[in-house]
């Protein structure tokens, strides 16, 4: 598989301070999907912000198909680079398709309005994510889950070849959660790359096929993710020891962790 995005010999510091991670090295392939995990403060979302282009390194490059980040003009970025973050208030009562359609920004020239075509695009991603039903509907009147699934399609309607989530689930009751991993699962599967951060290991198991697990001390280990998802890693990573479990079922094995209290 071709490797979308690289990092090579990566460092970062805020304000000439001690540097929060460095010579860090990690290669993602087209159609994995890696998990960016690791307690809070431990410079995951420093390492997102980089990869963005949104925060500059200190030392060494990232590359995307092999070129170098900082020499991508910011639409050629958005082009190929998409990002769901994890909040977002519109500041106008525009339709859940209206925002949908704001994906195609980087393709249109300046002064250009959508076209019937992009309107059209926009939809039928709406329509292969499963909430077309939404398409009338106010974006700020839909749930929260709901507001997520809208701005995944509007990276979509970007046809970026990467996308970054930033906590996908954060604030997301059960339910909402499980619809959007099985979402991103579906966009890896199709060919897309995936990076995306999160609080919680057990999300790991379900969509990832790749972990870069980040600790206090920099990066504790990188790799697939049943050679990195270890209770001695996990425990290193969170300064606390960790408990993994596995249930057989008819589909396979299932693992969950949890904090060893007792």
């Amino acid at each position: 598989m071709t490797v979308k995005l690289s990092i090579r010999d990566a460092g970062f510091s805020y304000n000439k301070k001690e540097m929060v991670w460095e010579n860090l090295n990690l290669d993602v392939k087209e159609g994995e999907c890696l998990c960016l995990l690791g307690p809070n403060g431990c410079g995951k979302t420093t390492l997102f912000n980089c990869i963005a282009g949104n925060l500059p390194l200190k030392t060494g490059a990232i590359y995307v198909n092999q070129k170098n980040i900082r020499d991508f003009s910011v639409i050629e970025l958005a082009k190929t680079v998409g990002i769901v973050f994890q909040e977002h208030t519109a500041p106008f009562p525009y339709t859940s398709l209206e925002v949908v359609r704001m994906g195609r920004t980087p393709h249109l020239g300046l002064f250009e309005s959508p076209s019937k075509q992009d309107t059209e695009l926009a939809y039928s991603i709406m329509e292969d994510l499963g909430i077309a039903h939404l398409a009338a509907k106010s974006y700020t009147h839909i749930s929260g889950g709901e507001r997520q699934l809208v701005l995944i399609a509007r990276t979509l309607c970007q046809e970026p070849e990467i996308i970054l989530f930033d906590e996908p689930t954060s604030h997301l009751d059960f339910k909402n959660q499980a619809l959007v991993l099985s979402t991103i699962k579906k966009l890896s599967a199709r060919g897309l790359t995936i990076i995306m951060t999160s609080h919680f290991p057990n999300h790991v198991w379900k969509v990832g096929t790749k972990v870069a697990l980040l600790g206090y001390q920099g990066m504790v280990a990188q790799g697939p993710v049943e050679q990195v998802m270890t209770e001695a890693n996990l425990t290193k990573a969170y300064g606390v020891k960790i408990k993994i479990h596995q249930t057989e079922t008819e589909a396979g094995a299932i693992r969950f962790c949890e904090p060893d209290f007792i």
